[in-house]
């Protein structure tokens, strides 16, 4: 059973090793008063942070439930079903990953210039590749 889930995380390492990670803001996480107070978010954007980080656990719920049964399913499975496994479990995660970056461009584009700059000096400390997005907000 090891042996099968070392396998499992080596491919799907191996999948995610080749590019600059996207820089999330965790939209949805433990981390709402965090993001609330670095970006001093205005009463609007608080409210649009809690109602979309709702919204981004009802989406990814699915996907985690098919994650979750995916494995539960195959934890006896011959290593050519635990590759087309490991696809189809990488499909899934990039789902949420992608539920992810919706939420979080959604919320970028509420952004202040002022925040908005706070944000890509952060990700660059992190060398992740900030979410570049079009900001609707007349400041």
């Amino acid at each position: 059973m090891k042996e099968q889930l070392l396998f499992i995380f080596s491919i799907l390492i191996f999948f995610s090793s080749y590019a600059q990670e996207d820089c999330y803001l965790g939209i949805g996480g433990k981390d709402d008063v965090i993001i609330t107070e670095v970006f001093e978010l205005t009463e609007e954007q608080t409210e649009n942070l809690k109602n979309w980080g709702a919204e981004l656990k009802f989406r990814n719920e699915i996907f985690e439930l098919k994650a979750n049964n995916l494995l539960k399913n195959h934890a006896q499975a011959s290593p050519e079903d635990l590759l087309k496994m490991s696809y189809n479990y990488k499909a899934l995660l990039d789902s949420m990953a992608a539920n992810m970056r919706l939420l979080d461009k959604r919320m970028l584009g509420t952004f202040t210039n002022k925040q908005y700059n706070v944000y890509i000096m952060l990700c660059n400390q992190l060398s992740r590749s900030p979410i570049y997005t079009s900001r609707s907000v007349n400041e």
